[in-house]
């Protein structure tokens, strides 16, 4: 795909790639690529956020070039550095005017933002912002004026200006709040937890090996587990991981036993898994659960 030319093709571009999307995430998707708007993507861990760049980097066919955040990010880091131990060995092996050719192109380390707006680029990458919400409020800022103009200045070499705007994806488990004006260049869709009927869908599509009534069991569970009282509520790569195993295990119907043996793979904290072996106990929970 090379264009996008209604809200339908949206739609049915994110099905063939293999994710199932709603209305709200396809018209803002829609609208983030006709504006040409980054697209700001909010909600709880696993529900598919970062999938969205993989999709459309896949649907246009161009490379997809993700920044992972965390906490202490420096700039540098996501943007650029300079090459120190080859600069080095030329300035040992060669003379002392050759100080201001180590400051060229050749000894540039491009980090993902500037990957992102090199100018030689001869199409639009998708530039991923993963779990902007784990970086500093300083890279915060720094990423408000890069989205504003898609230029950085580099004192060595001067302004570097993307010719093909990256399709930027950034994506947030609110574990902070994301300061309005970034926000505010941005089109945002908060994504929740899928219904039934489209986590069914889901997994009917990425397992689909796995019988229907345990593709049922299995999403009729993950669904009730999310209103427990947990750490961290199970997403639906969890819910994937465990139809999957379900799947190699050979499991033909999903029962208590079961549950128990491979709890590891749908929770991912010692507590939960705790609390939901308790609740497992409780013969009345476990048939509502199921």
């Amino acid at each position: 795909m090379t264009s996008i030319d209604s809200l339908e093709q949206i739609a049915e571009t994110l099905e063939s790639e293999g994710y199932v999307s709603d209305p709200a995430v396809s018209m803002s998707l829609f609208l983030a690529l006709k504006m040409r708007r980054p697209l700001f993507l909010e909600g709880a861990p696993g529900v598919g956020k970062t999938e969205i760049g993989r999709v459309v980097s896949r649907a246009f066919q161009t490379e997809l070039i993700r920044l992972q955040c965390y906490e202490g990010l420096d700039i540098h880091h996501a943007l650029y550095e300079w090459n120190y131990p080859r600069q080095l060995l030329r300035l040992q092996a060669g003379q002392k005017e050759d100080f201001g050719s180590i400051y060229s192109a050749e000894y540039l380390l491009k980090r993902p933002l500037l990957q992102a707006i090199d100018p030689q680029r001869e199409s639009s990458p998708v530039l991923l912002i993963d779990e902007v919400d784990r970086a500093d409020e300083e890279f915060e800022s720094f990423l408000l004026e890069l989205l504003s103009d898609f230029q950085v200045t580099i004192p060595e070499l001067g302004s570097i200006r993307a010719t093909h705007r990256p399709i930027v994806i950034l994506t947030s488990n609110r574990t902070r709040e994301i300061h309005d004006a970034l926000k505010r260049r941005c089109i945002y869709c908060w994504i929740d937890y899928p219904s039934m009927q489209k986590e069914l869908a889901i997994v009917s599509m990425r397992v689909p090996a796995l019988s229907e009534r345990v593709r049922t069991q299995v999403v009729r569970f993950v669904q009730r587990l999310r209103h427990e009282d947990l750490l961290k509520p199970p997403g639906i790569a969890e819910t994937l991981d465990w139809a999957e195993a379900l799947l190699h295990l050979g499991i033909a119907e999903l029962d208590t036993d079961t549950i128990r043996q491979t709890l590891g793979v749908v929770l991912k904290n010692r507590d939960d898994i705790s609390v939901v072996s308790g609740l497992l106990d409780d013969e009345t929970w476990v048939a509502q659960a199921g």
